[in-house]
């Protein structure tokens, strides 16, 4: 858990224009940073970064936030991983909690080791590209390929040529055992018999960036005949094929623009389609779909297409890819399944056919509840009783394997109907695996002793920590205010914000929680965080909402009073600016007058406001 106070502290010791200007390419506009917005495509920026809040804000999209929240949204970070980010760009350590100083220097050792494995892996990938640049015959075929210099550069895609011993120029020390460790060289034989020689020869190469945008590992194609036809770096500290997606770190802005990530499984699929305008692709990397895969994927999108031959193989892949994204398969997530016609593959069918042809297909992709349900169904003769009993039985465990929801309850539904049953009837044929859960089938910590209650005095209740315990006591109400809502709670500093974002991805993923249940829940995911901890026991301990109060009411006013704060705040920022243009000051007069309008609203509903007692 860290320590209360670290976040700030640690945020006090980082420039968030120095961690946005990593992504962002910012101009200085009197007194804040300007530049397209990373979140949403714009032509103009309508992006500002100011020093003197140390926050980021775009007026075009409402995204806002501060340092770690940006590298949470343009990153796919978690929190940790943000917190431990910035801490080593400040030079300052993370609290490790409970570990023993050999637990926390070994850490230390490791994160130093990847940070130099990091380093040989980008020189040799520096090398690469600039040996493409050099050999026509490589340029020769990636343009046979249909790829341009553009999307080649943006992938940063290279050659290894043909030599056994190339990267002995490149590093020097060939024999280096960091060489080995980031595999890249490969030994044969003990002692005065060893041989080296580059694992990567004759091959178009392929960086696997981290979606910090570090080079993990490398893909190589061969250029003419050759076995194996793709080679991928061994599994190193860095780089694990069971966690990493090609071209997620391409994709991230894509994915936001086209709403859903399609996932495919070769590296030229994922080149090809981008450079078709479909820029939205990752691919996996020689291994099936694994459960991490599926919850990286998740950060950055709610939709998931998995793209498949249509043969034998690509069936049984598309069964392994169902199994790892049914847990993930709430009912605010699309998953659907996508085969093409078994002569082609996405590159082959994008260069034939183009970009509108493909986006048809994925259009017409089977759903994961359709998926499922064909899946189960396998080898079965529905006319006989065996048949229908072999159904039910294939379709337990993925059943199993489904969170709680509306989605989970009508498959069992659908599967209960093709096997000839009912519902009632298979609840008590499968037992526990058919039941209604109450609660998400998640590890629950271990239960606490519920505080003692006691009433919150006016002046000590702020805006915010009202909305935290109206939310605690009904749920529900986060469904009943608007999208955003929601963004404007979960820009507020911490740990309100990290409050409000977790309430809604706990209600995104498992809907409306009681009490209890929410409090278990985010205690799960807070368990890191002192800030946010220290938050939800003190509105454990409040009392419960009274009869007669229209909590709904009370919200909507909270949340009007927040908004006209955050006019203040952007009208503030835009004329720090000191931006003259038209647009800068037309969007200056909306902002005057919808100040106006929300201090008449506020005042209005004072009187109602100031009867009640939280």
């Amino acid at each position: 858990m860290l320590p209360t106070g670290f976040i700030q502290e640690l945020l006090s010791r980082v420039d968030v224009v120095e961690v946005v200007g990593r992504h962002v390419e910012l101009k200085r506009a009197g007194t804040v940073h300007k530049g397209l917005c990373p979140f949403h495509g714009e032509k103009s920026p309508s992006f500002t970064v100011s020093p003197s809040r140390q926050t980021y804000h775009c007026f075009g999209c409402g995204a806002h936030g501060d340092a770690i929240r940006f590298l949470m949204e343009n990153q796919g970070l978690g929190f940790m991983d943000a917190v431990r980010d910035l801490a080593q760009r400040a030079g300052v350590t993370v609290p490790e909690g409970d570990a023993s100083p050999e637990e926390r220097a070994r850490a230390a050792e490791q994160r130093e080791k990847n940070h130099t494995l990091s380093d040989v892996l980008a020189r040799a990938g520096d090398h690469y590209k600039a040996m493409l640049k050099a050999t026509p015959r490589a340029v020769d075929y990636l343009k046979r390929r249909g790829l341009t210099g553009e999307i080649a550069a943006r992938f940063g895609l290279g050659y290894a040529p043909a030599g056994w011993r190339n990267l002995a120029s490149v590093f020097a020390r060939y024999d280096d055992p960091l060489l080995v460790e980031a595999g890249l060289v490969i030994v044969q034989g003990e002692d005065d018999q060893q041989k080296r020689y580059d694992r990567f020869r004759d091959r178009i190469m392929f960086p696997i960036r981290s979606v910090r945008g570090d080079v993990i590992g490398f893909g190589g194609r061969v250029i003419d005949e050759g076995e194996p036809k793709y080679l991928n770096s061994p599994e190193t500290p860095l780089f694990v094929k069971g966690r990493e997606l090609y071209g997620l770190y391409e994709a991230r802005a894509a994915l936001r623009d086209a709403g859903y990530a399609l996932v495919v499984e070769g590296y030229m699929d994922v080149v090809a389609l981008a450079q078709s305008g479909l820029g939205h692709a990752v691919a996996t990397l020689g291994t099936a779909c694994t459960a991490e895969h599926v919850t990286k994927l998740f950060r950055f999108t709610d939709q998931v297409v998995f793209s498949f031959d249509g043969d034998a193989a690509g069936r049984r892949a598309a069964a392994r890819a169902l199994e790892a994204a049914l847990p993930h398969a709430t009912d605010l997530r699309t998953i659907r399944f996508l085969f093409l016609p078994p002569e082609h593959d996405p590159d082959s069918f994008v260069r034939e056919q183009g970009a509108a042809a493909f986006e048809q297909q994925v259009a017409a992709a089977v759903p994961l509840s359709r998926m499922l349900l064909q899946t189960a169904q396998v080898d079965c003769d529905l006319s006989l009783a065996e048949g229908r009993a072999r159904l039910l039985a294939q379709a337990k465990p993925m059943i199993e394997l489904l969170p709680v929801g509306a989605l989970r309850e009508q498959l069992l539904a659908e599967v209960a109907l093709a096997g000839g049953t009912t519902v009632e009837q298979l609840r008590v044929l499968w037992g526990p695996a058919a039941a209604p859960r109450a609660s998400p089938a998640k590890p629950q910590p271990a239960a606490r002793p519920v505080p003692r209650r006691t009433a919150l005095a006016r002046h000590a209740a702020t805006l915010l920590d009202r909305a935290v315990w109206l939310l605690l006591q009904q749920s529900s109400l986060w469904q009943e205010i608007g999208a955003d809502e929601h963004e404007r709670l979960a820009a507020q500093p911490a740990p309100f914000g990290t409050f409000f974002a977790l309430l809604d991805r706990c209600i995104h993923d498992h809907g409306v929680l009681s009490r209890s249940g929410l409090l278990e829940a985010l205690g799960l995911a807070a368990a890191d965080d002192a800030d946010l901890t220290a938050l939800l026991s003190r509105s454990a301990a409040l009392h419960d909402l009274a009869d007669g109060i229209d909590a709904l009411a009370d919200l909507r006013a909270l949340l009007l009073r927040l908004q006209l704060q955050q006019v203040k705040d952007e009208l503030t920022a835009l004329i720090e600016a000191g931006e003259q243009s038209g647009e800068a000051m037309a969007r200056r007069d909306q902002l005057i007058a919808r100040q106006r309008e929300l201090s008449a609203a506020v005042a209005a509903g004072e009187p109602q406001r100031s009867e009640r007692r939280l």
